[in-house]
């Protein structure tokens, strides 16, 4: 059984490269957003044409980037969305409330200092996580029933 996960959130660290690395050998695919920022912030103009106005901007590349998330989550068995330290990950929190409108197996990867500004977040999903490594235990108990070590 080939799972699909889809990791969302903080792009800023290298936790989706963990996971990927981690997972190694287990029957998964992994799609996630575009995680280069200036690409990120910048393709709603770089396609479609300038904005004088920087909501206007950020508008049309959220849009955009918008199509490509849409369709990870939506063809995702398993969503993964973590909050990173430094910065709020407003976008995160939309994908995980549109995961779970959907009905998504949620994993949330955070610090335990956001315990509280997350709980909602918490509560949406079938497990919390605070290291990459936790996340692909989960992935491997849950592909092969095995437990770690």
């Amino acid at each position: 059984m080939t799972l699909r996960i889809y990791l969302s959130g903080e792009i800023h660290t290298d936790w989706r490269e963990q996971i990927v690395a981690g997972a190694e050998g287990l029957d998964v695919a992994f799609d996630s957003p575009v995680t280069d920022h200036a690409a990120s912030d910048d393709c709603g103009v770089a396609i479609l044409g300038a904005e004088d106005q920087k909501f206007w901007h950020d508008h049309k590349g959220a849009k955009v980037n918008a199509i490509r998330t849409r369709k990870g989550i939506e063809d995702a068995d398993i969503v993964v969305v973590r909050f990173g330290e430094k910065y709020k990950q407003w976008n995160a929190a939309f994908d995980a409330g549109y995961a779970a409108a959907l009905g998504k197996s949620i994993i949330v990867l955070s610090q335990p200092e956001h315990q509280h500004a997350l709980k909602e977040v918490h509560a949406a999903a079938l497990a919390v996580a605070e290291e990459p490594k936790q996340v692909v235990e989960i992935l491997r108990y849950v592909l092969t029933g095995a437990l770690p070590g």
